[in-house]
């Protein structure tokens, strides 16, 4: 052990111990956690430009105890070097191939005929939103800022797991799934290749390090109807516990428990709205294996009774929005033989425009003014566009096309089609990020139903939380926080 994790992992016993007796920093200060109306006074949801990362209850620097957010902080050059040596590139060296007559500047929903070259940088699903807001949909924005790209990166423990166990990973050559005991930490194929280069790639995603091992989200998102009228409002706080392939202490696995049962991890996840479903938590364990179906108890406040979720209950909304559980950070879709099978190809490498929101500036007008989306930056990213072919006919989706940076191997958009081969739902994550920490940040989430004409656009946010244990996700965890 470096003397970097040391130094993390003394500091994190210390912080911990100071939470578990009471959250008493010192003298006269407590550290609270941010809450669901913490979130909606640092922004309006509507109409409001404020940079919300940067206020006092948002910004890491100022919530975290200064030690901690020390241990939490790297060398940004240290980290740029490390993880363009792991990946082999740095995406600001490899665009700019495509259409690079569009440079940085901003751009009007009126000069896409102008720049034909737009089309060709975005995906269908954004072109098509490119102009004023109007029906059926949220979230569309008529100017376009692009900005030029960064080079984003991983915290070094994440790097220097995914550098110590490059190679090691390997795949089921009849089946495609990961052979788990050869897989310890970090991102298992930060260099995919091969005929199996797909499932390598998505493997990295299943093994994803969005924020950290333990963490708190907060999640506030609004629906609208195809007139743009708001009709639905869902509030929640989740706890997340990453049980396997840990950098942080207790480093690989969570506990001995959790490498018997093979858990991968665990999530805790209140309700405060829409009205019907407050104080109705779930309760979810996301199992290794493959064919093993991941176990979900959620505890109905109405009827003060915990019910056991069955395997088919994953592909139902959550909370009444756009979503299913299986598209959680946009798809959570096992690769399997059994459960939900599937196919994978990769059906392009290519450069699009994406877009980021780093400070949190960017906002949704109000539904009189069109739920326009304004103060966008948008990159260019090198992508592979994956092809996922679900082979059970009575799963909800026939296929899902994936958008995945080929940097840090985080979805931004997925295209999910019917078993009719209709566009059916696209999830598209705007992600903020972390220079100092090298932490990739969850940010807005727009979740469209194409089919129904409906639009959830969700404001999101994670800090480290890793003092909690299994209390927070498990079935204790129901009783306490159900209303």
């Amino acid at each position: 052990m470096n003397i970097l994790k040391i130094s993390f992992l003394s500091c994190w016993f210390a912080f911990s111990a100071l939470v578990l007796m009471g959250g008493t920093l010192s003298a006269g200060e407590t550290f609270d956690f941010p809450t669901v109306k913490d979130l909606l006074e640092a922004k309006k949801f509507y109409d409001d430009p404020s940079p919300w990362y940067q206020s006092d209850k948002f910004n890491c620097k100022k919530i975290l105890p200064p030690e901690v957010y020390a241990e939490l902080s790297y060398d940004v050059e240290a980290m740029q070097k490390l993880w363009s040596e792991i990946v082999g590139f740095r995406a600001p060296e490899v665009v700019n191939k495509t259409a690079s007559e569009i440079k940085p500047g901003v751009y009007s929903y009126v000069d896409k005929e102008k720049y034909p070259g737009l089309k060709a940088l975005m995906t269908e699903t954004h072109y098509s939103r490119f102009k004023p807001g109007a029906p059926p949909f949220a979230g569309n924005f008529p100017e376009m800022k692009i900005v030029p790209t960064k080079q984003y990166y991983y915290a070094l423990p994440i790097a220097e797991a995914t550098k110590n166990n490059m190679g090691k990973t390997m795949l089921d050559g009849n089946t495609g799934i990961i052979k788990e005991e050869t897989w310890v930490s970090g991102l298992p194929f930060p260099r995919p290749a091969g005929k199996l280069k797909a499932n390598q790639v998505y493997y990295n995603w299943l093994k994803r390090y969005l924020g950290w091992d333990s963490k708190y989200l907060l999640s506030e998102s609004r629906g609208f109807s195809k007139s743009l009228k708001e009709d639905n409002h869902i509030s929640s706080d989740i706890w997340e516990i990453r049980f396997q392939g840990r950098v942080m202490e207790p480093y690989g696995w969570f506990d001995d428990k959790a490498q018997e049962r093979g858990e991968e991890r665990g999530i805790g996840f209140r309700f405060y709205a829409p009205r019907d479903v407050f104080g109705n938590v779930i309760s979810s364990i996301k199992y290794v294996d493959a064919d093993k179906y991941d176990q979900s108890m959620l505890y109905v406040a109405a009827l003060r009774r915990v019910r056991l979720m069955s395997a088919t209950d994953v592909q139902d909304s959550v909370g009444g929005g756009d979503a299913i559980y299986l598209d959680t950070d946009s798809c959570s879709q096992k690769i399997s033989t059994t459960v939900f099978p599937s196919k994978l190809e990769i059906v392009a490498e290519k450069e699009l425009l994406f877009p980021t929101s780093h400070d949190g500036s960017a906002y949704l007008t109000s539904p009189s003014k069109g739920l326009e989306y304004h103060n966008l930056d948008w990159e260019r990213r090198p992508v592979y566009v994956i092809k996922m072919t679900i082979l059970d006919k009575n799963f909800v989706y026939g296929h899902r096309v994936i958008y995945i940076d080929r940097e840090t191997f985080l979805i931004r958009l997925v295209e999910n089609y019917d078993q009719k081969g209709r566009l059916y739902r696209t999830a598209e994550t705007i992600f903020s990020f972390s220079f100092d920490m090298g932490v990739p940040n969850y940010g807005d989430s727009v979740l469209i139903d194409h089919l129904d004409l409906h639009t959830s656009i969700g404001r999101n946010y994670y800090v480290p939380a890793p003092w909690i244990g299994r209390s927070k996700v498990n079935l204790e965890y129901l009783y306490k926080t159900g209303k």
